[in-house]
């Protein structure tokens, strides 16, 4: 199969670019491959290139100003989603079968929903880092992104170095209510008919639960991400790229100027509660997140904004908080999160995610074909 690699993956030989002209060349190109990469060509892949990647890969939008945006080829006049937006992008345009790409606050999954294809962000550190450019080590992970199931799956197993030990059958199957109202009315919809659709071709009732069900505790689903994740994202940045941006002083583009703000700003120790409570998420999620349960709900809660629409604090809150909602739970909680390319709102792709508990990649690749049904996967 041909595969591309994330701008932030080293390919020997090859300067990393990381999405940023400055950062590309005051770097040495790599004398040895990711570890992944290495993975991958030792079992019979081919890898076709490098992919653009958002600036410093601090984006979910995919539009890089420096290097272009990748086309969506499903929806050309929107934006394909980011911080993998070339890995998206090489796979919807069929210039490669997957591509490996890394994901924090979504940026496998956020892609992988808006250009209407596979893409799984396994348990966090299950797949060797070693080769891939710091950026948040408390939340980042190498990821997959594909043109099909059988590609997804046949990847994933190299990488995650698969146990031939027998996975839990299936036992129950969750849609998490809050995640699915957060989204658009019209992505709601298309959930609800695709469940319905899986009840009917399998048997398989999703049952409706709340997160505040699943923690134990009467607190919303954003916590994941405005009480706990963003916190620690932001600090973990300040400490890989807030020293070099300090002291590099490159120069930076529009968009990530704007953020970048945030960063410079940010109370490191006023945080530190937040990563506290990172923790307590991690145990109460997977707490109710057995082996043998997988849950669902949409990857993103739109389709994606059109090209170029991203440009005012109001547009950028309205796309990012929603969008971050739903990808902070599988990150807090260090989910496997597989989104499929199954809805589809005025003519846009939008992903179904599944998760499963941490540390259960295996199963949440067993149980898909089960739930989607033979021939769907």
């Amino acid at each position: 199969m041909r595969f591309t690699a994330k701008d932030n993956i080293d390919i020997a030989g090859h300067r990393t670019g990381y999405g940023s002209p400055a950062w590309r060349d005051t770097h040495p190109a790599p004398v040895h491959n990711a570890l992944c990469v290495d993975q991958l060509l030792a079992a019979g892949a081919r890898c076709v290139g490098k992919a653009v990647a958002d600036e410093l890969t601090y984006s979910l939008d995919g539009e890089n100003q420096f290097f272009g945006t990748p086309r969506n080829a499903r929806a050309p006049d929107r934006i394909p989603g980011g911080s993998s937006s070339g890995s998206a992008a090489s796979v919807g345009n069929g210039l490669a079968d997957f591509s490996i790409g890394t994901d924090s606050g979504g940026s496998v999954r956020v892609p992988a929903s808006l250009c209407g294809i596979w893409g799984m962000r396994p348990s966090l550190h299950r797949i060797s880092e070693a080769g891939v450019l710091p950026f948040m080590p408390g939340v980042s992970t190498v990821g997959i992104l594909a043109s099909e199931f059988g590609q997804l799956d046949a990847v994933a197993r190299v990488l995650l170095r698969s146990p031939t030990k027998p996975v839990a059958p299936l036992r129950r199957f969750l849609v998490l209510t809050d995640g699915v109202e957060i989204a658009d009315q019209a992505v709601q919809v298309q959930v609800y008919a695709a469940l319905d659709a899986i009840s009917r071709r399998t048997g398989i009732q999703a049952e409706p639960i709340r997160f505040a069900q699943l923690v134990g505790e009467d607190i919303p689903l954003s916590d994941c991400n405005l009480r706990a994740l963003r916190d620690l994202q932001t600090a973990e940045f300040q400490s890989t790229l807030g020293n070099w941006v300090e002291t590099a002083r490159p120069g930076l583009g529009a968009a990530l100027s704007m953020a970048y703000g945030n960063v410079r700003d940010f109370d490191r120790i006023g945080a530190l509660d937040s990563l506290t409570r990172c923790e307590w998420l991690f145990d109460r999620i997977n707490a109710a997140l057995p082996e043998g349960t997988v849950i669902c709900f949409p990857t993103t809660p739109c389709i994606a904004p059109l090209k170029g629409s991203l440009t005012t604090l109001d547009a950028v809150t309205a796309f990012y908080t929603p969008t971050m909602t739903l990808t902070a739970f599988s990150g807090v909680a260090r989910l496997p999160e597989i989104s499929v390319p199954l809805l589809t709102v005025q003519g846009c792709p939008v992903g179904l995610s599944f998760a499963a508990g941490h540390y259960q990649d295996e199963f949440l690749l067993a149980a898909l074909p089960e739930i989607l049904a033979p021939g769907r996967c």
